[in-house]
């Protein structure tokens, strides 16, 4: 159930019955020749698909993370560590006021793990809250089934934007070590149209695979990760 399609009623009515509540995370970035909301839109999806038959509330997801790297990319804000932080913690603490008691925080940007951190540390505090944080695009079961694929899934490749052609050849491997000490112009003279490596986009049934390996593991965590 998504947010948007409920109001206030329905969703007190829910919490008469069930106390789980999942929040996706993303941010606003460039991700090449993709849409800048590719992280919001995939950690919302991915939420509500695994969701669904659940019947389990998933909120909006929140746009805007931690990416500094990519400053120098047009179109990709970037909230400071503390402020992110203290919106996560924000967001738990009004939602465990609310009656919540189960949160699947449902990570879409490889630049927010600073949060995963923080909500151990929340519900560590709360011994009536559990607090599962969930990278769901670099879990084992996901990883696994892109390797099984093509050995180089990278940032931003693999899917389209409509009305956008992509580059036919592969990108070749990007330098980790001149990225990890790049500043964000350097960032942009490093990674040019802000793809990492690899295809820039595979046949269809591939990327549903890999698609499908990821609702697969958020449902079975809103099903049978709690305590």
């Amino acid at each position: 159930m998504r947010a948007r399609d409920l109001n206030w009623m329905q969703v007190e009515e829910y919490l008469s019955r069930d106390d789980r509540v999942v929040l996706p995370v993303g941010s606003t970035e460039q991700h090449g020749y993709l849409s800048l909301e590719t992280d919001n839109i995939l950690a919302e999806r991915v939420s509500a698909e695994a969701a669904e038959p659940l019947g389990v509330l998933v909120l909006p997801v929140l746009a805007y993370g931690l990416t500094p790297s990519f400053a120098a990319y047009p179109g990709t804000p970037t909230l400071r560590l503390e402020t992110f932080l203290a919106v996560i913690r924000d967001l738990l603490d009004s939602l465990h006021g609310q009656g919540f008691r189960r949160f699947l925080v449902v990570n879409g940007h490889g630049g927010n793990l600073a949060a995963a951190s923080l909500v151990r540390e929340w519900a560590a505090e709360r011994p009536d809250a559990q607090a599962i944080f969930h990278n769901w695009w670099a879990s084992e079961r996901v990883q696994a089934e892109a390797m099984s694929i093509d050995p180089e899934p990278s940032h931003a490749n693999w899917t389209r934007l409509e009305g956008v052609d992509l580059p036919s050849e592969r990108k070749p491997p990007l330098d980790q070590e001149a990225y990890r000490v790049a500043n964000p112009d350097g960032v942009r003279d490093l990674l040019g149209d802000g793809v990492f490596a690899g295809a820039y986009q595979l046949p269809d049934d591939q990327v549903a695979a890999v698609w499908r390996a990821g609702v697969e593991e958020v449902r079975e965590l809103l099903e049978s990760a709690w305590r």
